[in-house]
């Protein structure tokens, strides 16, 4: 494709620059066209001593770089005295790498700069990055949604995640009356379920805090519980998964407390032992079992697809697309679904074992909680998860880490020790300059493997023993031994905070201005003293020489 820039100068795009940045022999670091703006204003010297750094090439093609750079200059020099007359398809791959905070900055510099940056597709995939992509618009392509653009999406949602370290109401879900081993929230549908020793499975609304309905005695411990918007799953210490599905019609999706109806229940019956963990994509249900299995089941067929066989109890397993993650004993695994083999496997991840496991929306981040009440994070550096390094670890807990909950940039943590800690992994990311942000990829920092990251965030003040935590966009849900559900709420954390802004600057404000009159008065009162003491002295140089007059005139005369 040729882009005409003057008539005596034309660059044919993936012939001769794009030929030898392309060539899989030939290994350049540095010059794409993320550079072009460092190139533009640029003179012959500053050429010569930029981020062109050729590698592992003979002399022949690294002179024919330069002059492809020398060209490039030359023509953006003499026909592109702005970004703006770029054409469109350079401009968005020099939009595509800025990170959120830059693009934002691009977007405030002109008018078509703003509109460039506000409809530019990389908001999407940030927004997708972080948070997945909206339930709504998971099959409907690549357009804008119907009401916002992916930019105020982003924003909206990056502006309220600091919800979290305002303030907050406590709501106590009571119904349970037995321990709670676990909880899980649909945010999508304002749902909380949960279950535990009681073999219960309870629905709650989430805005209310009320009961809306509950199930039958399903026979044991509930110990895993979840949803989406068409199927509810339960799994139990004999073995068994339960399900529900979704009725068209129903206000709250799933009817737990009719009658056994064939048609919405069904139950899978293939472990060998308890159930410890389950999750769902769109078309696949994934379970965990001290089996030592992980079995992949078809949502509509109900059949078992792949099992995942491991060298001890599974505690835990998060799935994403391709692969699946899971703690087994104290190992950390990553398996490919489809060969059924484990890409990984990280050894002794944990003293004791590694009970929970947290994986974020982009299936790069792993983070792992064990018996010895440490969280770890790791990092999948790989495009086929072949490779996997620890970035960070926290110790915030005295006790055991039994459950994980992450929503960028948020992760919560329950603990034996009866508390749980927030961490923003914000601290910790940082945006590769040298990729493009449609790969998504995130460069660390772990120059001290050693050190112990802080919290930033401790719940605390309750019983022992919180076995299961989940978070929403803003809400955190809670169970544990005690048998009671607690929802941290931070919906109004934002509003509270702008109204306790505005009283302290109405408090500062008073505060100035009685400053200011205090001032005013005591200048006053200063040149009032000054003026009175003043006349004082005068007062006082006038007597004195009057005195001395007298006494002059009444020696002459005695003279």
């Amino acid at each position: 494709m040729a882009y005409e820039f003057q008539e005596e100068f034309k660059i044919e795009v993936g012939e001769d620059l794009g030929g030898i940045l392309k060539n899989p022999d030939t290994k350049v670091v540095g010059f794409h066209l993320g550079n072009l703006k460092n190139l533009i204003g640029s003179s012959k010297d500053e050429i010569d001593h930029s981020e062109k750094v050729v590698s592992d090439i003979d002399f022949v093609k690294e002179k024919l770089l330069l002059r492809e750079c020398r060209l490039v200059e030359k023509v953006l020099i003499n026909s592109c005295p702005s970004i703006t007359d770029l054409p469109p398809v350079l401009v968005s791959e020099i939009l595509n790498c800025l990170d959120p905070k830059e693009l934002g900055i691009v977007s405030c510099v002109s008018t078509s700069l703003y509109k460039v940056a506000a409809e530019h597709h990389v908001w999407k995939e940030f927004y997708s990055e972080r948070w997945g992509l909206p339930v709504g618009q998971a099959g409907l392509g690549s357009g804008y949604p119907d009401e916002k653009s992916w930019k105020e999406l982003f924003v909206e949602r990056e502006y309220r995640s600091n919800t979290f370290l305002g303030r907050f109401s406590i709501d106590c879900l009571y119904g349970h009356r037995e321990p709670v081993r676990t909880v899980f929230l649909l945010n999508s549908k304002k749902l909380i379920f949960t279950s535990g020793y009681d073999s219960i499975v309870r629905m709650w609304d989430m805005d209310e805090g009320l009961a809306i309905s509950y199930s039958r005695p399903l026979g044991c411990t509930i110990r895993a519980v979840a949803a989406d918007t068409k199927l509810l799953i339960a799994g139990g210490t004999d073995g068994f998964v339960h399900g529900w599905r979704a009725e068209e019609g129903h206000p709250h999706l799933f009817d737990l407390s009719g009658p056994e109806n064939q048609n919405t229940e069904f139950r899978l019956w293939e472990h060998e032992g308890p159930i410890t963990c389950l999750q769902l994509d769109l078309t696949r249900i994934f379970s965990g079992s001290w089996d030592m299995t992980i079995r992949v089941w078809d949502k509509n067929t109900l059949k078992c697809l792949t099992i995942l066989r491991h060298n001890d109890w599974v505690w835990s397993l998060a799935p994403h697309v391709t692969t699946v993650a899971s703690t087994a004993g104290s190992d950390l695994y990553v398996w490919n679904i489809e060969s059924s083999t484990p890409v990984v496997v990280i050894n002794d991840a944990h003293v004791g074992n590694a009970y929970a496991l947290a994986r974020s929306h982009t299936g790069k981040l792993l983070f792992t909680g064990g018996e010895d009440g440490v969280i770890r994070m790791f990092e999948i550096t790989s495009k086929a998860c072949g490779t996997v390094r620890h970035v960070a670890k926290w110790i915030p807990h005295t006790g055991p880490v039994y459950s994980l909950a992450f929503e960028f940039p948020w992760l919560v943590s329950a603990s034996s020790d009866g508390k749980l800690s927030l961490i923003d992994v914000r601290m910790l990311l940082k945006k590769s300059k040298n990729c493009s942000s449609s790969e998504g990829a995130l460069r660390l920092n772990h120059d001290n493997k050693n050190f112990v990251e802080p919290p930033q965030r401790m719940l605390h003040g309750f019983g022992c023993n919180l076995f299961s935590v989940n978070i929403g966009s803003d809400r955190i849900v809670c169970g544990g031994e005690e048998g009671i559900v607690r929802v941290w709420n931070f919906s109004q954390a934002l509003e509270i905070e702008q109204r306790v802004r505005a009283l302290k600057g109405i408090r500062l404000e008073n505060r100035m201005r009685r400053r200011k009159s205090q001032t005013e008065m005591n200048s006053k009162g200063a040149r009032i003293g000054h003026c009175l003491v003043a006349a004082k002295k005068n007062q006082m140089s006038g007597d004195r020489n009057s005195v001395w007059i007298k006494r002059g005139v009444s020696g002459k005369l005695k003279a």
